[in-house]
């Protein structure tokens, strides 16, 4: 089903030219991603955090520059997770005293450049945070490109007590990627958005879906296991946190 919609998204994006870039198979680069992130900062919500966590695709770069140029801590994931730490932080205030531009520090290759890395359990509690997608509704349905690793992220995160009920999920899509409700089907194990940022509206999505308590590691898949270097000293961190508990 989740597979389906995607390919309907990718598809309409390139068929009426609002991709910016190849759209297939990725959280898809979109015209008007400027005045979507503009629209995300101008929630309380935003204004009020300090520390925010934001996917690292293309179509967030706006939202990544907004965070720093608001002076907010940022924390991304290492795209593609290929290294053996998750996150990396990005302080505005570190790259002012170093002469990075923001501008810079906002794409994956800065960030990847001039930021520290972090793992799960060295990072603050998130303000907000927002995530890539390619699909979603107004009652705050998601999927994303299909890999899985926004909802383990936010399991993670729960686990860890990194984020709670009142710390809100968003993202910013172009206005064609918000698709009929029953177009994406939630599981138990899937993160709701609360707040959606097109290029012509922002969407409070109220959502009906429970966030899921933890990590549902069995819906961990095994390549994700063989694929993120970290995962499974994490598991194990993680289960070991609880035993002692």
């Amino acid at each position: 089903m989740k597979a389906a919609v995607r390919s309907l998204v990718w598809g309409r994006l390139t068929e009426t030219g609002v991709n910016v870039g190849p759209a297939f198979d990725r959280i898809p680069n979109f015209v008007g991603a400027d005045a979507a992130a503009k629209r995300l900062g101008e929630l309380d919500e935003w204004k009020r955090a300090r520390v925010v966590k934001c996917n690292p695709d293309p179509p967030q770069i706006p939202v990544r520059l907004r965070a720093l140029y608001d002076g907010k801590l940022l924390f991304s994931p290492v795209p593609y997770l290929t290294e053996g730490f998750p996150y990396l932080k990005i302080d505005p205030e570190r790259l002012g005293a170093k002469g990075v531009d923001f501008e810079t520090a906002a794409t994956a290759q800065g960030f990847m450049e001039h930021g520290e890395p972090v793992g799960f359990e060295d990072m603050p509690k998130l303000d907000f945070c927002v995530v890539g997608c390619v699909a979603v509704t107004r009652r705050g349905g998601r999927t994303g490109k299909g890999a899985g690793f926004a909802d383990l992220e936010q399991g993670v995160f729960r686990e860890l007590g990194l984020v709670d009920a009142k710390t809100p999920i968003a993202t910013t899509v172009h206005s064609s990627q918000v698709v009929d409700d029953g177009e994406v089907v939630m599981e138990a194990h899937d993160s709701a958005l609360d707040y959606i940022a097109t290029e012509r509206e922002l969407i409070a999505t109220l959502t009906p879906f429970s966030q899921p308590q933890g990590v549902a590691w069995d819906k961990v898949r095994a390549d994700q296991f063989a694929d993120i270097p970290f995962l499974s000293a994490l598991k194990q961190s993680i289960e070991t946190r609880k035993r002692g508990s």
